[in-house]
């Protein structure tokens, strides 16, 4: 069995960065077909994951790529280490996600952590239906200056957001028509009024782009309460919905009309209205403060939307300290096909 070490990239964000090899191991053991044990290691001072693999081929080095947080890939041989070349499974440059600094903006490493790990959920769900390269339909309902819709364009999926911040919306919306421009990449952006019932409920961005040999990748933001998100889309369903949920402390836990309410009664308006958007077989991944909703009550929550969450010791070991006052942890849980 094929024996190899990554070498984890550094993080921006300090806190963070020391608690990534435990993350990242929990991470690969979930997204990588096939893969042994993950353990972080140390070689000559420099943080590692050591991990054992069936074999070193596509779908696992693959994986390997994917993952929030490979540097490099080395083959252990003897003494020696033996650089493995990973194949390129971003379809765009990672200045996309990594260009933005504003406060309150979730580690990018995290964001791509968050989507792999919703995206392991649909091979564990009932439904089983991503096959790698896959393009899916994925929604953040709380999707504030993008940073998730961005990540989703880096894995070639189809991003949808919706939020009512209105200013949020409009920097993700310059900044993305700016990176675009600045590539030279062939895209459409389009912002347009959003209305219903004869109202116009603020500004909706769409972006298109056009790569070469692939299918368009489109991009959509909405104004608007995150309850009111079936509303808004319509009869427009989702493969998956990945969002980083209010801390209830620097983020504070908003309704479209402005009032404040607590982290655990937003979700608890939001989340059915999620659950219906999700095709069957679909996975709904979501970050929270602990120290503002324990996992027990999240999970009650998300099972009386009708949503199975995904438990055992693979989804257990995402807990982390992001400051003083958030605990953050993920849980991921799926549309049942029947």
């Amino acid at each position: 069995m094929p024996r190899c070490l990554i070498l984890l990239a550094p993080s921006a964000n300090h806190v963070y960065a020391g608690q990534s090899p435990e993350l990242s191991s929990a991470e690969l053991t979930l997204i990588c077909p096939g893969i042994g044990t993950v353990a972080p290691t140390q070689l000559a001072g420099v943080d590692y994951l050591a991990a054992d693999l069936d074999s070193l081929d596509g779908p696992q080095l693959a994986a390997i790529s994917r993952a929030s947080a490979t540097m490099a890939c080395y083959l252990v041989e003897g003494d020696l280490l033996r650089p493995v070349a990973l194949p390129r499974t971003d379809l765009v440059d990672d200045d996309l996600v990594t260009i933005p600094k504003y406060q309150g903006k979730t580690n990018e490493q995290f964001t791509r952590l968050l989507l792999n790990v919703t995206l392991a959920g649909l091979e564990a769900g009932p439904a089983r239906r991503r096959d790698d390269g896959q393009r899916l339909a994925i929604l953040d309902p709380m999707c504030g200056r993008g940073t998730t819709l961005s990540t989703c364009w880096l894995e070639g999926h189809d991003a949808f957001g919706i939020d009512d911040d209105a200013k949020a919306l409009e920097a993700m919306a310059a900044h993305l028509s700016t990176w675009l421009r600045r590539k030279r990449l062939k895209h459409t952006t389009r912002v347009s009024k959003l209305r219903r019932e004869g109202r116009t409920l603020g500004k909706r961005f769409d972006a298109e782009l056009r790569l070469p040999g692939a299918e368009p990748l489109t991009m959509a933001a909405l104004p608007g309460d995150t309850r009111d998100s079936a509303q808004l889309w319509g009869r427009k369903t989702f493969d998956a919905i990945v969002t980083d949920a209010p801390y209830g402390v620097v983020h504070g836990a908003h309704t479209g009309s402005g009032a404040h309410r607590s982290p655990a009664g937003l979700l608890a308006e939001a989340v059915p209205v999620w659950a219906s958007q999700l095709r069957k077989g679909g996975a709904l991944g979501m970050s929270w403060n602990t120290h503002g909703l324990s996992r027990e009550d999240l999970e009650s929550i998300l099972a009386e939307a009708g949503l199975t969450p995904l438990t055992g010791p693979q989804w257990s070991h995402f807990s982390h300290r992001v400051d003083s006052s958030i605990q953050r942890d993920l849980v991921v849980a799926v549309r049942p096909v029947d």
